[in-house]
């Protein structure tokens, strides 16, 4: 069997560490390995290069994605779909394992219609993959992005200030509620809790009645202007306010200890899927436990507000 892995959509760090995985695990059972670079318009184009062993070697601690990656929107088209196939083909692969988004996942479902067995493994920052508990490189972003919130904290402290951050997610909240919860956000904003201006400014302006220091207001992205925000919040409150976008600093840097166990796990277990003969299947995880599930049932599944918000700091 030939079998050939490609990254697509935004780059997450893990990506590499899953690469490796799948490399490495298919040589072991005596199949070729080839890599496609930059996403489906690499397939497209034809970028396929055969890989080895070394080829792999030293990348488990690296951010981004060796492959490249890339958006090909007329990937939905049939007829460009038909020149991946045929690009494929022609070097004998018959099985291939994306590592990406939802956007990824249809592209890979739609390939395995054309004959082409593909497993889809989540990689994203943002952990909107539903039927996953987490996605490889959110741990990674996360810690990126309390690190961020941390330094702004010391100076929000220090003049007194509001300070509201916009975390990205694209319209997914989890980076944000979970960086709200672990640098003691006193608010969060996402497209779960709902954003209501009124209650915001009685949450700011109470803080300031009882005389509390400073704030820190998480906001997942795409939710609102947040520099308008924090002149809002400071003509409400009293407050100096200042507000940061964090934006792509999130998705690199060196991938994180259970990020690069994840991807590890799952590259070597989409390998043993293709193995099977199986296609169109997503890895997922829960719990402690890797498994796969079709992929478009991964795609039906609905997101849940999860429970974590019942944690956060209440002001009153």
């Amino acid at each position: 069997m030939k079998i050939g892995v490609l990254t697509s959509g935004g780059d997450a760090p893990g990506m590499n560490a899953a690469i490796r995985a799948v490399v490495r695990t298919a040589l072991h059972y005596g199949m070729e390995a080839y890599g496609i670079y930059d996403g489906y318009k690499g397939l497209v184009e034809g970028k396929i290069v055969r890989l080895g062993r070394n080829d792999v070697g030293q990348i488990l601690n690296h951010g981004g994605t060796i492959l490249g990656s890339s958006r090909l929107k007329e990937f939905k088209e049939i007829a460009v779909r038909q020149i991946a196939v045929d690009n494929l083909k022609e070097k004998g692969i018959d099985a291939l394992v994306v590592i990406g988004g939802d956007g990824t996942y249809r592209g890979a479902m739609a390939l395995t219609e054309m004959g082409i067995n593909c497993v889809a493994i989540p990689g994203t920052i943002d952990n909107d993959i539903s039927s996953t508990e987490y996605t490889i490189g959110f741990f990674t972003a996360l810690d990126t992005a309390i690190g961020a919130i941390d330094k702004l904290r010391d100076t929000s402290f220090s003049h007194q200030r509001c300070t509201v951050v916009e975390v990205m997610g694209r319209d997914c909240g989890d980076l944000s509620i979970y960086s709200g919860i672990a640098c003691g956000a006193e608010i969060v904003i996402t497209r779960e809790t709902g954003f209501n201006k009124e209650n915001i400014f009685k949450q700011v302006t109470y803080a300031k009645s009882i005389g509390k220091r400073h704030l820190i207001i998480v906001v997942a992205e795409n939710i609102t202007d947040v520099f308008e925000l924090a002149k809002e919040v400071e003509e409400h409150s009293g407050y100096e306010s200042r507000a940061t976008v964090l934006g792509h600093i999130q998705r690199g840097g060196t991938p994180s200890a259970f990020d690069r166990i994840l991807a590890s796990k799952m590259g070597s277990y989409a390998v043993s899927v293709l193995r099977q003969g199986l296609g169109g299947q997503a890895v997922c995880a829960r719990g402690i436990e890797i498994k796969h599930i079709d992929i478009q049932q991964a795609l039906d599944v609905k997101r849940t507000v999860t429970d974590l918000y019942d944690y956060l700091p209440k002001l009153n």
